[in-house]
């Protein structure tokens, strides 16, 4: 019964999500800590687990609750069941792709899935933060540390396109210089 309800819930986010692994993590953290199978701080650590390896952070995520909550075979169900939806819906857009890519009510759509997918990743960094007290809601040297690492990292990829990689040694050190 669990495998099922494992294969139901994952099923389910892998078919109704837009945007990627980092816009479905706060669906999945929802989830999984509202049915009681990891608490918030467990599935942080499981989401920094899935981020640092390779592959899709929502499959990597799915894959470790799997198998948190019902050992290798929970694993193997939670992985099919998030990239089912995928692969169907890919498969039938790609049969129709050419009609639709010019269907001018495709494109709205897509243009306006945009900021709700942003949201979202920004939604699940801040909710990641405060649950872990690396940001808390109070005004304090380190919030305004922080937030000048962030608005520089910011403006270095984006304005003077900096590699990211440099750009996260080059916070990390900053970091530890500061803390």
């Amino acid at each position: 019964m669990l495998l099922l309800e494992l294969f139901f819930v994952f099923f389910v986010i892998g078919a109704v999500s837009f945007g990627g692994g980092y816009a479905m993590i706060p669906v999945i953290g929802t989830e999984v800590t509202n049915r009681g199978w990891l608490t918030t701080s467990e599935f942080t650590d499981i989401v920094a687990l899935a981020g640092m390896t390779p592959g899709s952070i929502a499959s990597n995520s799915a894959t470790a609750v799997g198998y948190q909550v019902s050992g290798v075979s929970g694993a193997i169900v939670s992985s099919i069941a998030i990239t089912l939806p995928s692969v169907l819906i890919v498969l039938v857009i790609a049969i129709f792709f050419y009609k639709l890519n010019q269907n001018k009510w495709v494109q709205s759509a897509f243009y306006g899935l945009r900021p709700i997918v942003t949201s979202l990743i920004i939604y699940a960094a801040i909710h990641f933060a405060i649950a872990n007290g690396v940001v808390s809601l109070q005004l304090s040297w380190e919030m305004v540390s922080l937030f000048l690492i962030f608005l520089g990292s910011l403006i270095a990829l984006s304005y003077f396109k900096i590699h990211p990689t440099l750009v996260i040694i080059c916070a990390g050190v900053i970091g530890v210089m500061i803390f």
